[in-house]
């Protein structure tokens, strides 16, 4: 997240605290601070019951979860975010979605920066009197993509595409 937080404050001229992402955990009344977070993974999530009540809190009062798949989680966040908000279902974004409009465009929706099962990069949103309050994307890692380039030895396409969909994600959650 340090190749975001870095292209936030210098190309959407955002104002950030620090050179390092945060750490927050869901159940924390410090997670009322921030008004994006984000979680990545592989495996299973499970919130606690505290956890779940706060969530469902912060993303009502306005807060933005950013939930980027890497390969495992789909199942388990599902099941999670169930528990979040009961009436909900995560919907698929289309592409001409806010999110895929600016500061870049993605007129055909996710950019693909790694291949797990061969299908397209999907994003998926859970919508809350209309707002976008989460957004899982699907089959594309791009947090991976927002490494440095030895992490993952993307080439600099990937790289410019993950951080450039990851400014538009950061964007959209900022202003909407």
């Amino acid at each position: 997240m340090t190749n975001l937080l870095k292209a936030v404050r210098e190309r959407l001229r955002i104002p950030v605290v620090g050179d390092h992402e945060a750490t927050v955990e869901p159940g924390a009344a410090a997670i009322f601070q921030y008004p994006f977070v984000f979680a990545c993974g592989h495996g299973n999530i499970k919130f606690t019951p505290a956890e779940v009540t706060n969530l469902a809190r912060y993303l009502t009062a306005g807060g933005f979860l950013w939930v980027d798949d890497d390969f495992g989680i789909d199942v388990s966040l599902r099941r999670e975010m169930k528990r979040v908000f009961p009436d909900a279902v995560f919907v698929e974004l289309p592409f001409t979605h806010a999110l895929f409009a600016e500061p870049y465009s993605f007129p055909h929706g996710l950019p693909k920066i790694h291949e797990h099962d061969g299908g397209p990069a999907k994003a998926f949103g859970i919508l809350r009197d209309g707002r976008l309050v989460v957004l899982y994307t699907y089959d594309t890692d791009l947090g991976d993509g927002l490494e440095d380039e030895e992490v993952h030895h993307d080439p600099p396409e990937k790289r410019e595409a993950a951080l450039r969909m990851g400014l538009n994600i950061v964007h959209y959650a900022l202003t909407h």
